[in-house]
C-alpha cells in the first residue's frame, strides 16, 4: 500500500473515531431511557421480572437468550458477579427473553412518544432512523457479543423504535470495544469503575453500590491503581492515570468508528445534528437523571457551554 493511500486511510479513521465519539454522546441519551425513565420498570414487572435490577439485567441481556449469570457478568463487564447472580437464572424462570424483548420495546414506545410527542413519527426521527440503521447494519460484530445479539434482532417498523434499536446496537458495539480496550490495558471490572469515578464522570459511591461491589473490593481496586501510578493515595487521578484513561477512551473511539464510515461526512453531520435535537428533548424531558452511573450528562462534553440546560425550561414543538 502506498504512503499516500495509508495517510488517507489514517485520516479517514481519525475522522471516523471523532464522529463516533460525538454521535455516541447524542445517541446515548436516547438509548439510556430504558435504564432511567421512571415508566420503564412497570413494563419489566408486567413481563415477570421482580424489582429494578432483575428488569434491567433481563431486558439488557434478553438479546443473548437465556444466558447464564457467568455469561452476562462477562458481557456487562463492570458488574460484580453477585449483582448478576441475584437475578440470573431466576429472571428466566419468572419471565423469558422474548417477553422481556417485547417489554423493552413497549416501554420505549411509550416513553419516546411521551418525550417527542407528534415528532415521534416525524421527518427528523425517520431520517435519524435511516442513517443510524445504515451504520448499525455496517457494524462488524465478531467478538462483540452484545452488539451481535442486538444486531440479530428484527428491526421494528415504527421509526422511533427502529432508531432506538439501531442506537442500541451501535451503543453495545461501542461498549464491547470499550471492554476490549480495558482488557488490553489490564484494567479489571472494579478498577474500571474506580478510574471512571476519579475522572468525576460519576460519583464513586453510586458506581460502587449500583454495580454491586463492596467497600473492600473498591479499596483494593483503588490500591492497585495507585500501585500503577494512576491514582494518588487519596484517589485523585495522576497525570499518568489521566494519560492511561485518555488512551483507553481513544482506543474505544477507534474501535467504534467503522460503522459510521458507511455514512458520508455530510450524513454523519446530519445524524449528529438530528440526534442532538432529539436527545435534548430526552434530557430536558426527564429521560434520565443527574448524576448517573454511566456518566451521562447534558449538554455533551464536546458541546459544553455556559448555559446550564439542566434547569427547567419550556419545551416547544420541534418541527419535522
Amino acid at each position: 500500500m502506498g504512503e499516500g493511500r495509508q495517510t488517507d486511510m489514517d485520516d479517514l479513521g481519525a475522522a471516523g473515531a471523532y464522529d463516533a465519539r460525538r454521535i455516541w454522546e447524542v445517541g446515548e441519551p436516547v438509548h439510556a431511557v430504558i435504564y432511567f425513565h421512571p415508566a420503564v420498570p412497570r413494563f419489566g414487572a408486567e413481563a415477570g421480572s421482580h424489582g429494578f435490577w432483575m428488569g434491567y439485567i433481563g431486558m439488557r441481556a434478553a438479546p443473548l437468550g437465556a444466558a447464564s449469570a457467568a455469561t452476562i457478568t462477562s458481557a456487562f463487564y463492570n458488574f460484580a458477579p453477585r449483582r448478576i447472580a441475584r437475578s440470573v437464572p431466576d429472571v428466566w424462570a419468572y419471565s423469558s427473553p422474548s417477553r422481556l424483548l417485547d417489554a423493552r420495546l413497549a416501554a420505549i414506545d411509550v416513553v419516546l412518544r411521551e418525550l417527542w410527542g407528534l415528532d415521534t413519527t416525524g421527518v427528523a426521527v425517520r431520517r435519524a432512523a435511516a442513517l443510524a440503521g445504515r451504520a448499525a447494519a455496517a457494524a462488524v460484530t465478531a467478538g462483540r457479543p452484545l452488539a451481535a445479539a442486538n444486531a440479530a434482532l428484527p428491526l421494528p417498523t415504527e421509526p422511533h423504535l427502529a432508531l432506538w434499536q439501531a442506537l442500541t446496537t451501535l451503543r453495545e458495539h461501542r461498549g464491547d470495544g470499550h471492554i476490549a480496550a480495558l482488557v488490553h490495558a489490564e484494567v479489571s471490572p472494579c478498577e474500571a469503575l474506580v478510574l471512571a469515578a476519579a475522572t468525576g464522570r460519576s460519583p464513586g459511591e453510586q458506581l460502587r453500590i449500583s454495580r454491586g461491589w463492596n467497600e473492600r473490593e473498591w479499596a483494593d481496586a483503588a490500591r492497585d491503581l495507585s500501585a500503577r501510578g494512576w491514582l494518588t493515595d487519596d484517589g485523585t487521578l495522576t497525570e499518568r492515570g489521566a494519560q492511561a484513561r485518555d488512551a483507553i477512551e481513544d482506543a474505544t473511539d477507534q474501535l467504534a468508528a467503522a460503522p459510521y464510515l458507511a455514512l458520508t461526512v455530510a450524513e454523519r453531520g446530519d445524524l449528529y445534528a438530528t440526534l442532538y435535537g432529539l436527545a435534548e428533548r430526552v434530557a430536558l424531558g426527564g429521560g434520565f437523571t443527574w448524576p448517573n452511573p454511566i456518566g451521562l450528562d447534558w449538554p455533551p462534553s464536546s458541546e459544553r457551554s455556559m448555559v446550564d440546560l439542566r434547569q427547567p425550561v419550556e419545551l416547544g414543538s420541534t418541527e419535522g
